[in-house]
């Protein structure tokens, strides 16, 4: 059980417990027994455990069989199989930073 930010270059798994943020600029594996209550940064992401709180992923979010997410995701792609399960909001984006989308405002338009 730890309790903090991790932060590490490569691949990491984890399989206890996580209170805190995670950012990994490789993938991260969330083992059946993982639990993290936090903020989740990487590049991939496979999930067998069990996430609360953010999940942001540059690339694939893969929800397995067993995994139980409370969480919002940002991600580029989402793969969920059956009798995962999810509650949160998930925004599929080319952009997967802390970044706001910014839309621009329209034009008017000027009638002659």
């Amino acid at each position: 059980k730890m309790v903090g930010v991790i932060t590490a270059n490569g691949d990491i798994r984890i399989d206890g417990e996580l209170n805190g943020n995670l950012n990994v600029s490789g993938k991260i594996v969330i083992g059946e027994t993982g639990k993290i209550s936090g903020t989740v940064e990487c590049q991939n992401i496979e999930v067998y455990g069990f996430i609360k709180g953010k999940l942001i992923v540059k690339e694939l979010a893969m929800l397995r069989a067993t995994a139980k997410l409370e969480a919002d995701i940002k991600t580029k792609k989402l793969g969920v199989e059956p009798n995962a399960v999810f509650t949160g909001n998930c925004l599929m984006s080319e952009k997967t930073t802390h970044e706001k989308t910014i839309i621009p405002p329209k034009k008017e338009e000027k009638s002659a």
